[in-house]
This record gives C-alpha cells, structure tokens and sequence, in this order.
C-alpha cells in the first residue's frame, strides 16, 4: 500500500498545500450508531442504523470500521453470525468481514469488529454494516444498549 507521507517539518520551513493536503483529514460525516437490539435472521441484510454516506475524493485512503458491542450466536453447534461491511447495500461489494462462532451447542455473546482500508472513486459513497446468522436455533441477536451501541464510521487517514 503506497503512501504519500509528509516529510519532517523543521523551524522556518515554509509548509506547502500539497503538505497540508497529505494529512488525514478524520471522520468524514457524523458515524452512523444504533442503540436499538436486532434480531438475526438467515438472510444477509443491513442491521439497524448500520448505513453511512460521505463524499469521497480519489486517490486517499478511508478506514472504516463496524463494531457491535455484544453479539449473540445461534445455539448449534458451529453456529456463525457473520458481519460485513458492505458498498452501497446488502449485496454490494464486500469490504470486510467479522465473524463469532459458538464451537459447542451453547450461545456465545461477544464483541466483533470489521475493519478495512480502502480507496473510492470520487463521489457519493454509501457504506453499510450487515449481518446474518447460520440459523436462528436460540435467537442469535445483535444486543445494543445506549451506553453499548453499533458503531459505522468512515475515516480519511491521508493520501493514497
């Protein structure tokens, strides 16, 4: 991955645009959060909250990242919920992925987390967080509380 790092800055030096232009430039809207509880299903589809659009310029790079708090798995074994940062909508173009299986017949809650690096064309670009579970055997279930909610943000960290 190509970068277009800044150079090391000394007393007196006179800082350019394209300097200025280098630097992360931080959240790109304000992140999209849910606090309300999904119910899974075994169909992908976007999870409550779970879409973020920003205008993107070309050539700099954006992290996005996608967090649920507590996550619920199916109670069979080799259960699987699967959460996925999607481009545009449900079926769109796969950009990360995060997944919490249960090894036995017993329900897991854990935290998962999807994260990922990436360019766009310049533009409007909408991103989402989806999810799906293996089967629905001990209602698998996104748990958000207001103190513990989901989490889609997009972030500039600089030139591509």
């Amino acid at each position: 991955m190509a970068t277009t790092p800044n150079d090391s800055f000394t007393a007196g030096q006179v800082l350019s645009s394209t300097e200025c232009n280098n630097f992360p430039r931080g959240v790109m809207a304000a992140p999209a959060t849910s606090s309300t509880n999904y119910t899974l299903t075994t169909s992908e589809v976007i999870a409550t909250g779970m879409t973020f659009t920003f205008t993107a310029e070309a050539n700099r790079y954006y992290k996005i990242t996608y967090i649920e708090p507590a996550v619920n798995t199916p109670t069979v074994i080799s259960g699987s919920t699967i959460l996925r940062i999607r481009q545009s909508n449900a079926v769109g173009q796969l950009i990360a992925v995060g997944y919490l299986q249960t090894p036995v017949a017993v329900a897991l809650t854990g935290s998962v987390v999807c994260c990922a690096i990436v360019t766009f064309s310049a533009g409007s670009v909408t991103v989402v967080g989806t999810a799906i579970a293996s089967s629905t055997t001990g209602t698998p279930l996104l748990n958000r509380l207001a103190g513990a909610y989901a989490l889609l943000t997009v972030e500039d960290i600089g030139t591509a």
